[in-house]
């Protein structure tokens, strides 16, 4: 099966794709895992992606699609992958099936995880890591037992850039002008597969693997 996981930043996305590609047996392909290893990497294409990072800008459509073309031509994904982060324009959907069709496949579907901006701004301007080993807190949800302290290494908790709420309002601006037009694109082709991301993980998870279960059956009737 080849899937496209979509929503808001804060949504949920993140958390349900590790087990959603699980239940399916096919890798999570996350854009975000991608762009962070060549900035690591400070490969060329790295470096040029985290000018737009840094600013919670999207990065470039030629840029993104050179790193998730090479990622989906590895050996695990060719069989089935789910796409988390990509694509995020109409531009880069149309890419992405494109590069399918010359292989000969198609995407099975786009799940979306939807959630309120109130709830995404809370979600991640709360959020907190720590600087030594990247352990995630949050000042509401899962707060720290010493403010500011890290429970398993004791080192310093910041909050990201791209947490910060002017950061956070301005990547919500801009899903909802490039990206959120994918929803009405996948669904003109009968893909799209909705679900409440502010609910609790676990039931965001149920109602996700009944879908895919039920995705599964009419597949082989």
């Amino acid at each position: 099966m080849r899937v496209v996981l979509l929503g808001p930043p804060g949504a949920g996305k993140g958390t349900q794709a590790q087990i959603i590609a699980g239940q399916l047996g096919v890798p999570a392909i996350s854009t975000g895992d991608i762009f962070r290893a060549n900035v690591s990497g400070q490969t060329e294409l790295g470096q040029q992606a985290k000018t737009y990072m840094d600013a919670g800008d999207l990065v470039p459509d030629e840029i993104t699609v050179a790193m998730v073309r090479d990622r989906l031509d590895e050996a695990d994904a060719r069989t089935g992958f789910l796409l988390d982060g990509f694509p995020r324009t109409i531009g880069q959907a149309e890419t992405l099936e494109n590069a399918l069709e010359k292989r000969g496949r198609s995407l099975t579907a786009a799940l979306l995880v939807a959630a309120d901006d109130d709830v995404v701004m809370k979600r991640l301007s709360g959020r907190r890591v720590c600087t030594k080993n990247g352990h995630n807190y949050h000042v509401d949800f899962d707060p720290p037992k010493r403010e500011g302290v890290c429970d398993q290494d004791g080192s310093k908790l910041v909050q990201r850039d791209d947490d910060k709420p002017e950061t956070v309002k301005h990547r919500l601006d801009v899903y909802h002008k490039q990206t959120q037009p994918l929803i009405e694109h996948y669904e003109d082709q009968s893909l799209l597969k909705r679900f409440d991301g502010t609910r609790a993980p676990d039931e965001v998870h149920n109602h996700i693997r009944a879908t895919i279960a039920t995705m599964r059956m009419e597949e082989q009737v």
